[in-house]
């Protein structure tokens, strides 16, 4: 089972990477937590959790083993699997998941795509002494340097919102709404995009 990987990243993306290890390209799924903190290209570490299944077998990565812990905890839940956990992930701050478990705040949970009020309840459920006692450094919330590219990151932010969930319709509108100057960094335009969609 693969645990963890170091090599050059070769392709990066709002919700997957490749890392070249070797000359072997390891295909690895993230949360956004995870993009905002990785380099445009040069040498990465990353966590990785391995799901196996009889078809297939699927890696997520992970900037901190913290995000990875609580990535395992997510899917430890009935009726969570590893994409839910992801999208969670990407919503939501790991250390303000943690709070928001630990004070059994489903308003919180039930903002996030993917999240009614009963897998909230359940999440909480089942997850609330854990998290209670979960510590996380808050410096998992450090954004990424920017990055300057051109205006094509925004069918990039299109295809994230889309993997997150959102209706290619209302994630249209919402990126049209934006406004934004052309070369604006990709982390920027889905943070935005993102706040206009959980209002």
């Amino acid at each position: 089972m693969i645990a963890l990987l170091s090599g050059q990243l070769a392709h990066r993306a709002p919700d997957h990477i490749i890392v070249d290890v070797g000359g072997v390209g390891y295909q690895l799924h993230i949360p956004l937590s995870t993009f905002y903190r990785l380099p445009e290209t040069g040498p990465v570490r990353l966590q990785v959790y391995t799901n196996v299944r009889e078809d297939a077998i699927t890696l997520f990565g992970f900037f901190t083993a913290a995000e990875k812990d609580l990535f395992s905890l997510l899917i430890s839940v009935s009726g969570v699997g590893p994409k839910l956990g992801i999208t969670i992930l990407s919503h939501i701050a790991p250390a303000e998941l943690a709070l928001a478990l630990s004070q059994g705040d489903v308003t919180r949970l039930i903002a996030i795509p993917g999240i009614g009020k009963k897998s909230a309840e359940r999440l909480v459920l089942e997850l609330q002494d854990k998290a209670g006692t979960y510590a996380i450094s808050t410096s998992i919330n450090a954004p990424a340097a920017a990055i300057d590219t051109s205006d094509s990151y925004h069918q990039d932010a299109l295809s994230a919102l889309v993997n997150l969930g959102y209706k290619e319709s209302l994630a249209r509108q919402a990126l049209k709404n934006l406004k934004s100057a052309p070369g604006t960094p990709l982390e920027q335009i889905l943070k935005a995009a993102l706040q206009i969609l959980l209002k």
